[in-house]
């Protein structure tokens, strides 16, 4: 089972009303949410943890996770309120104003975690829950409790105008990383977290001499590198497709790796440090092949396993 830790918000889209102008219509979303959703509709069991509310919101949410496959008993619920973030697309490239404050996914705390199943393989961790506290703080403590027993990935996902301590945030994800077997980053996150790196490639190694076992590193349309063993690296090509907005894009890629990794028997420590490049190239590609549906269409929308096609 893959344990996806974090995230799961309302995403407000824009839609024109009947009067004429825009409105606003309700969403499922959140990056760990979404990884979650594409991981059930590709078949692999996966569980969620994250602050749920009771609110109108959050039983959509459930019921969203639910319809997708995706076990739900160990959410946290309360009566505070679901995060919501208002998008804005420019040219199919979304941006976010984001309302969280005190809400049921924020304000989780160290004792609200429930034990994990015996099966669960791997976690995956990222998105704006790495930056909200104290909650953040809680999925920091999960991670080190878990990763001396469990494969962790980790994408941060990062939105600099959500972080309102950058020290705090830049530490918290540093001791995070470091425990990670796998980090997925994107060039765009890459050059925000490492500004003083010549190049990608430095930066992306020096994560990997920071403690990351692999480090993806996604570049959009130019396709994902990995680097791995310290020294090794190897690049996969994106998938072509009719682009209709990213939303979505870079969490269905992470659920892609992750589901590439866990049917191969891949989802272990020990198989991890010693991983095939044949390996690796086979689940960036199974990621870019499940993202490029996800970016064919409008929202977050991750294909159901029967849609993918060579």
């Amino acid at each position: 089972m893959l344990i996806c830790c974090g995230e799961a918000l309302i995403d407000m889209i824009p839609a024109p009303t009947v009067e004429g102008p825009n409105g606003f219509v309700p969403h499922d979303g959140g990056a760990i949410f979404n990884t979650a959703i594409a991981l059930g509709r590709l078949g692999r069991p996966c569980s969620m943890v994250s602050g749920i509310s009771n609110d109108l919101f959050g039983a959509q949410l459930v019921k969203g996770l639910t319809a997708s496959g995706v076990e739900t008993d160990l959410l946290m619920r309360s009566d505070q309120p679901t995060t919501l973030a208002f998008v804005t697309l420019v040219e199919g490239k979304a941006s976010y104003l984001f309302y969280d404050e005190a809400s049921a996914g924020r304000m989780i705390a160290p004792k609200d975690l429930p034990d994990l199943p015996a099966e669960a393989e791997a976690l995956y961790f990222g998105g704006i829950s790495l930056a909200s506290e104290p909650g953040a703080d809680t999925y920091a403590a999960l991670c080190a409790r878990e990763a001396g027993s469990r494969v962790v990935m980790i994408d941060p996902n990062i939105r600099p105008s959500f972080i309102q301590d950058e020290d705090r945030y830049r530490a918290r994800l540093e001791k995070m990383m470091a425990l990670a077997d796998i980090v997925k980053i994107s060039d765009e996150d890459l050059s925000w977290l490492r500004p003083d790196a010549t190049s990608m490639d430095e930066a992306a190694f020096g994560l990997c001499r920071a403690g990351a076992g692999v480090v993806i590193l996604t570049r959009g349309s130019e396709g994902a590198s990995a680097y791995y063993d310290m020294t090794r690296s190897l690049h996969v090509a994106a998938r072509k497709a009719e682009v209709a907005d990213t939303v979505g894009a870079g969490d269905t890629f992470n659920a892609g790796v992750l589901c590439s990794l866990s049917e191969n028997g891949l989802l272990t420590k020990e198989a991890l440090r010693e991983i095939s490049s044949e390996d690796l190239c086979e689940a960036l590609d199974f990621g870019a092949r499940v993202a490029a549906v996800t970016v064919s269409r409008a929202g977050a929308n991750p294909p159901w396993r029967h849609e993918l096609t060579e």
